[in-house]
């Protein structure tokens, strides 16, 4: 299971079973615990759906999200995504919205090395390409994920001054990295969709090594800035896989890069100071810290970053 901040609700499966038999009692099957994410408890109900329950206030409004713009996201996505098939309210002294989507067979992509999660580039960026379009006004807002990315710099200049990070990469290179991704330009189009938490927690695989199967986990879905998605370049991938899953991306630009290289950083050191370096989720966030070092560690300095992004 992927190592999560505590819970402010607990879940358990006779709670999850309850509910299910009082508000979706043609659905009701055994039920089975499978995972506690960041901000949800991923629960199988029968062989053909998946039960979602928010385990943390600050989250609690996410599976709504899921709810109202799933649908609509799959109607354009090229792989498959979890499109709810009932919603559930609250209940049995639970206090949140619940919901019930489809259970996909699989291999969790965070419990492989990246260079084994290669063969998901290619569709993963094709769904990335699926997203942008301009997203509608009330398309969720979220003040951590699709912003400009100076927006995010009180949080993350602090956090690599305060040493941190400092098990896990050099400061100093960090803050290079940090400062050349302020530098590039900012994002010049509409806000688009953005999925907002790709990650290898939130990627299935067909099977070991194997192409992708599906993209989960719509909480922080939004608008604004693609790059923030972009960031799964490092964030997922080794170098080879970057590669693919930037060739898949030929509309984006190198100061889009850039940005993206910035939004890897911010998302990974708030997983690495969350918690730690050695857990699963820790390991994708160290992971992808030493990468975004190393993939600008033959720049000479900020400057030629932005020359590069412009």
């Amino acid at each position: 299971m992927m190592d999560a901040p505590t819970a402010d609700v607990e879940i358990d499966e006779a709670l999850a079973a309850r509910l299910v038999a009082e508000q979706h009692p043609d659905l009701a099957a055994p039920v089975r615990l499978v995972a506690n994410g960041w901000d949800n408890a991923m629960l199988r109900l029968g062989e053909q759906h998946l039960i979602r329950m928010p385990r943390r206030l600050v989250a609690a409004r996410l599976v709504e999200h899921e709810l109202r713009w799933l649908p609509e996201l799959a109607r354009h996505s090229p792989v498959a995504l979890p499109v709810p098939v009932r919603a559930g309210a609250p209940g049995a002294g639970y206090p949140f919205v619940w919901s019930i989507g489809p259970w996909f067979d699989g291999v969790a992509a965070i419990e492989l090395d990246p260079p084994a999660r290669r063969e998901a580039a290619p569709a993963l960026a094709a769904f990335v390409a699926s997203l942008q379009r301009e997203a509608p006004a009330d398309a969720p807002a979220n003040p951590y994920r699709g912003v400009p990315l100076v927006e995010r710099d009180p949080v993350v200049g602090p956090r690599i001054a305060s040493g941190a990070l400092d098990a896990v990469a050099e400061r100093a290179a960090l803050e290079r990295v940090w400062r050349a991704s302020l530098a590039a330009p900012g994002w010049a189009g509409p806000p688009s969709w953005v999925h907002g938490d790709l990650h290898p927690g939130n990627l299935l695989l067909q099977r070991a090594a194997g192409p992708l199967a599906a993209v989960l986990d719509f909480g922080d879905v939004t608008s604004g800035d693609p790059a923030t998605d972009l960031s799964a370049a490092w964030l997922c991938f080794d170098a080879a896989g970057r590669e693919r899953f930037r060739a898949g991306l030929p509309a984006f630009t190198d100061a889009d890069w850039a940005r993206a290289r910035g939004w890897a950083l911010a998302i990974a050191s708030a997983i690495v100071e969350t918690v730690g370096a050695v857990s699963t989720m820790g390991r994708v966030g160290a992971l992808a810290l030493a990468a975004v070092v190393a993939d600008v560690a033959d720049v000479a300095d900020v400057a030629d970053v932005a020359d590069v992004a412009d």
